[in-house]
């Protein structure tokens, strides 16, 4: 409700006079789901705020959906060798929601670096069928997991290589790269009740992609690439997750390399309209942590990564006079259309983030 009638405000704002006080305009800045895209003139701050929605739903193995019935008759357990666990895998999740708020920062002490924090707080859900221990698909029943608190934090430089901050011309372009660390502030160690196959409730460790934290000190480098043409504005960006390491429970995540490309099209000074396609591809678990174990998919690290392409759709919007002068108010929604996942993985079904930034 509170980003609704932000929006409205905005709209109203800049329809109120026709003398615009600010030389702004709502395609200035990258889709709201691109980080790291522009820099700061020498003394400026910008502080911002963004929350990302994602839900996730039934099961692949690489492009081919799995029923949780075909996982819990076909799938062997990894850990079955161990006392107590059956042959084959038995719980299956089936649902899962990722709340995520993002605190950003940035300043430029001169005109050749922008300085940026980020931190964030993350909840997940995820919904769980357990099958009853014997072989066959009798279900014992559902259960769900909901871990919540910080995340890592990352802190870097943003290098401007050609372009200004602010656009002065209708044609132009812009060039810059980011140099980032990400330091692990999140937890690894998370635990939740869960049922087992044998009907008991006991309390562990959770599995590594429910975890709010890496463990490692990732390196988070990108180039962004943004270009002008008069309404058309188009822009491309590659960004990484490095991982360095291996965290105190014995593993690191799977490096990420993401490649997003997209077209804006400005119908006025402060709107813009924003189509724009991802790819990702995501590395999987290396090493093991001996805390997680258990007849479920999540607790393998060799189920974990895998590519994904999405399509997404966004909005800009920015306040060019008056009290909202500066304010900017980012949407965007986004689907997969393409998953090769290193399955049985939960697939992703869509995605919404909503941002508000301002610069001073």
């Amino acid at each position: 409700m509170k980003y609704s009638l932000l929006a409205g405000a905005l709209v109203a704002a800049c329809f109120a006079t026709p003398t615009l006080a600010h030389d702004v305009r709502a395609d200035d800045h990258a889709p709201i789901g691109v980080m790291a895209d522009h820099a700061h003139k020498k003394g400026e701050f910008m502080f911002s705020v963004r929350h990302m929605h994602m839900e996730m739903s039934g099961n692949q193995i690489g492009t081919n959906n799995i029923s949780p019935e075909d996982i819990v008759t076909s799938i062997p357990n990894r850990f079955a060798a161990m006392p107590g666990q059956p042959p084959t895998l038995r719980i299956v999740p089936t649902e899962m929601r990722t709340d995520m708020t993002m605190v950003g920062a940035m300043y430029a002490p001169t005109d050749w670096i922008t300085l940026l924090a980020m931190g964030n707080y993350v909840e997940k859900e995820m919904e769980h069928t357990t099958f009853a221990h014997a072989a066959g698909t009798h279900i014992q029943g559902t259960f769900s997991t909901n871990p919540k608190g910080l995340g890592d934090i990352t802190l870097g430089g943003i290098f401007p290589i050609f372009g200004v901050a602010d656009r002065k011309g209708e044609d132009q372009h812009e060039l810059n790269v980011r140099a980032a660390v990400s330091i692990p502030t999140g937890s690894t160690t998370k635990t939740a009740k869960i049922l087992t196959p044998m009907g008991m409730e006991p309390t562990i460790r959770i599995p590594y992609m429910m975890q709010s934290g890496s463990g490692t000190w990732d390196l988070k480098p990108s180039v962004t690439y943004k270009s002008w043409h008069g309404a058309i504005g188009m822009g491309s960006q590659y960004s990484g997750t490095i991982r360095t390491g291996t965290n105190d429970q014995g593993y690191r995540f799977g490096d990420v390399h993401e490649l997003t490309t997209w077209v804006s099209y400005r119908p006025a000074q402060w709107i813009s309209l924003s189509g724009r396609v991802m790819g990702r591809s995501t590395g999987k678990v290396q090493g093991i942590d001996p805390m997680i174990m258990g007849p479920v998919q999540t607790a393998n690290p060799d189920f974990q990564g895998g590519e994904r392409v999405d399509i997404i759709g966004g909005i800009n919007l920015v306040g060019t006079h008056g009290p909202l002068a500066g304010h900017r108010l980012g949407i965007e929604v986004g689907a997969p259309v393409y998953q090769d996942l290193n399955g049985p993985q939960m697939a992703g079904d869509w995605m919404l983030t909503i941002g508000w930034q301002k610069a001073f």
